[in-house]
């Protein structure tokens, strides 16, 4: 009886150590981000006085704030085998017109909204382009982000335009709530909505749906158009309400910000575990890598590394750690 016992736990335990296996290589991308992560927090931990201290670590929340809102959404863009490159002009168009707008005298709760509604109607007409008139999202995306940037340049005229100090709007920015600064917990609102969407509604398998196999969804009745349409206002919107805090944020807008912004945000989202080629999207992936990347920056400035290598020691981590996850975990895929 012993005996049969014994072959009993030890079967059960190899099948919980094949669950556990599985369940690690289906989530190999997230496990690893993960992993890299705390590698990187770690290093700089050990490398910096300053970056394990209360006020870095919030300082870095409140700093990614616009990255992560923007990676959120652009995860469910790339889920569907898209890429938007205009972020990072939507952002700066946004920042520049709540300036302008707020000078003017407009109440800062209509400037909110006005943007927030332009930003939509930018990705709407994009999303458009990409889903009802079959033009390569790469294409459609890269016009916009010369168009759009060029628009704030014309309306700034390469100044920046401060915003009242005292206005209620730079609370968006500045203010703190409970000794967390608003921008983090505005992107913990929207990273919750985000998860939602993406793994507990039928827009979510929508999207991912459409990005492994646009036609089968069609054929199921899905308006695969109206849905593709749908990432991009998303991600517009995403963009716009990250110009508004870092507006508020610095209490100007100028027609320079975001620059190289939509890169950072692909990265994140990549490094992340989602798939450039459409079909496999993770919220909690593109969180950890929007994280690693703030940590980077921060890092290597507390670091005290040269503002001209920065980027190229950035570039480079970030390649390593996608390389390393598709190495690893694609190989342990294909082998099991």
């Amino acid at each position: 009886m012993s005996d049969v016992t014994s072959t009993h736990s030890a079967q059960s335990q190899r099948v919980r150590a094949g669950t556990w296996r599985d369940a690690v290589l289906a989530n190999g991308s997230v496990v690893s981000i993960a992993l890299f992560f705390l590698v990187v927090s770690v290093i700089f931990s050990v490398a910096t006085d300053a970056f394990l201290t209360s006020p870095n670590l919030l300082n870095i929340l409140r700093q990614s704030a616009p990255l992560l809102i923007v990676a959120a959404a652009m995860t469910f863009v790339i889920t569907t085998g898209g890429i938007d490159l205009s972020v990072g002009s939507v952002l700066a168009l946004v920042a520049t017109l709540s300036a302008t707008l707020l000078q003017l005298g407009l109440p800062w709760p209509l400037v909110i909204l006005a943007m927030l509604a332009l930003g939509a109607l930018l990705g709407a007409v994009q999303g458009y382009f990409v889903a009802y008139e079959g033009i390569p999202a790469f294409i459609v995306t890269l016009a916009g982000l010369s168009v759009i940037r060029g628009v704030a340049l014309l309306i700034t005229g390469g100044y920046s335009i401060p915003i009242e100090p005292g206005s209620p709007f730079t609370v968006l920015g500045r203010a703190w709530l409970l000794g967390v600064p608003a921008p983090a917990l505005i992107a913990l609102a929207i990273l919750a909505i985000a998860y939602i969407a993406f793994n507990e509604t039928p827009f979510g398998r929508y999207v991912t749906g459409i990005g492994a196999n646009a036609e089968a969804v069609r054929r199921a009745g899905v308006n695969t158009r109206l849905t593709t349409l749908f990432v991009y206002v998303i991600s517009a919107a995403a963009a716009a309400l990250a110009g508004i805090i870092i507006a508020a944020r610095l209490g100007s807008g100028s027609s320079n910000a975001g620059q190289g912004f939509e890169l950072e945000v692909i990265a994140a989202v990549v490094l992340g575990g989602t798939s450039l080629f459409g079909g496999r999207g993770t919220i909690v992936g593109t969180v950890l890598g929007a994280l690693t990347v703030a940590v980077i920056g921060n890092g290597l400035i507390l670091a005290h590394l040269s503002p001209f290598l920065t980027p190229i020691v950035t570039g480079t981590i970030i390649l390593i750690a996608i390389w390393l996850n598709f190495r690893l975990f694609r190989g342990a895929v294909r082998s099991r």
